[in-house]
């Protein structure tokens, strides 16, 4: 729109500029003519005897340009005009021009424009003067306005601008789709790499700025996943490699003669295993090599539920969704597992419902416990934070169950939102869309 209009407007100030030009040499054009056709009348009247120079003059009198006998009634004298000086020097000093205060009625009158830039009064030379021949007797001449067109051509000025416009408004169009199409791909990229970071880099084309600014976002995708990849590499070799003198710690406290130093170090111990394990999984859920395929979201949950109901916990699932998504399956298997053990961990029973809404899937998980201060809610999905009265040993909780979930569904487009439910108890919502973009 900005580009249509920047030319729209340039080409009617462009013809705005020729039609005043246009006018102006008009204008000039007819005040030469008419200072030539004045001389022409007055020296053609000069020479008539007085009787019938006012039969001449009615035959005379044709155009714009005409000489009449003075009216009774005098007027008052006015300044001199470029007109009245230059008829003065082509007539010479046997004649005397004086012009007239005022002017012909004819010059105020507003004319009916002939276009859409046309001026709406004649701006050319406009006189009312008094003539003294050389025989002493004195004429008015008058030199009014052209007479205008007949209106046959009224619209020609619009049927010419109509595919002017038409045509500058589908250049515009092009040219902003072809200019807008590069960076609707790299916005594209950039959703795309929110989602999937292995996405395939981004084709270079477009102007020389846009291969620049997509060349630029192809390099940090690659950074950004070697960041990534090390990062990830780097949390599961600690993880792994503390699995070894962990496993060697357990058997040797078997040597501890104390049962209850042996059992507050076998509670130590099996703390420092669940932080070990669930960190493996915090780097796991960072990996999204494992491929996209289709699930029956249903079927994925029907089969965690139960899973959980096998495991001795409450657990029950209501509704149906009656769509697939583009997934990781043992990714979105982990995410459903942390969320309903998080709600049968804090909560005692998860109450998991699944309904479907437009272009999704929103799934709610329900517990009993105490629910989050809302203070708390978004930052119980950091790292290894824990709510204070959860730090127990009884509760096994290490602070990273919610972090692995929301890692794993921001991968597959999802959302992942806690809130306190009117009745009681926490509500997790995991809204999952039904076409993955990155698949």
């Amino acid at each position: 729109m900005v580009l249509l209009f920047g030319v729209v407007a340039s080409a009617a100030l462009t013809q705005w500029l020729a039609v005043g030009e246009r006018q102006r040499a008009l204008e000039q054009y007819r005040d030469f003519h008419a200072v030539e056709r004045a001389e022409q009348l007055v020296m053609a009247a000069d020479v008539v005897p007085l009787a019938s120079r006012a039969a001449y003059l009615k035959v005379a009198n044709k155009g714009s340009v005409r000489l009449e006998l003075r009216p009774e009634a005098e007027q008052q004298p006015g300044q001199a005009t470029e007109f009245s000086t230059a008829l003065q020097a082509k007539l010479g000093e046997a004649f005397k021009v004086t012009p007239l205060a005022d002017r012909p009625a004819a010059c105020a009158k507003p004319r009916k424009p002939t276009g859409l830039f046309a001026p709406k009064q004649w701006g050319g030379t406009c006189e009312n003067l008094d003539v003294r021949m050389q025989d002493g007797h004195v004429l008015r001449l008058l030199v009014l306005p052209p007479r205008q067109q007949p209106p046959f051509g009224e619209h020609s000025d619009w049927v010419t601008l109509l595919p002017f416009l038409i045509s500058i408004a589908i250049l515009a169009y092009l040219v902003t789709r072809m200019t807008m199409r590069p960076l609707k791909q790299l916005a594209q990229a950039a959703k795309d790499l929110g989602n999937d970071i292995n996405h395939p880099p981004l084709a270079l084309s477009g102007a020389s700025e846009i291969r620049q600014a997509s060349a630029a976002f192809n390099a940090m995708q690659a950074r950004i996943r070697q960041h990534i990849f090390q990062r990830t590499q780097m949390l599961a070799a600690i993880t792994h490699d503390l699995q070894t003198p962990l496993t060697r710690l357990r058997l040797r406290l078997e040597k501890v003669a104390d049962s209850e130093l042996y059992d507050r170090l076998v509670g130590d111990l099996s703390a420092m295993q669940s932080m070990v394990k669930e960190g493996l999984d915090l780097a796991r859920s960072m990996d999204s090599t494992e491929a996209m395929q289709a699930l029956d979201l249903d079927s994925l949950l029907d089969s965690v539920c139960s899973d959980a109901t096998d495991a001795g916990q409450k657990v029950t699932l209501a509704g149906h969704a009656g769509m697939a998504l583009m997934g990781r399956p043992i990714a979105m298997r982990r995410c459903l597992v942390n969320l309903i053990d998080n709600a049968v961990k804090y909560g005692q029973y998860a109450q998991v419902t699944v309904e479907r809404i437009t272009g999704a899937a929103r799934i709610r998980i329900r517990d009993g416990g105490p629910g989050i201060a809302p203070d708390q809610l978004a930052k119980v999905f950091e790292p290894f934070y824990r709510i204070e009265t959860s730090r127990s040993r009884e509760s096994g909780g290490t602070g990273l169950g919610l972090t692995i979930a929301r890692n794993i569904a921001e991968q597959h487009g999802a959302t992942v939102l806690l809130s306190n439910h009117v009745d009681g108890g926490l509500e997790v919502t995991l809204i999952v869309p039904q076409y993955y973009a990155g698949k």
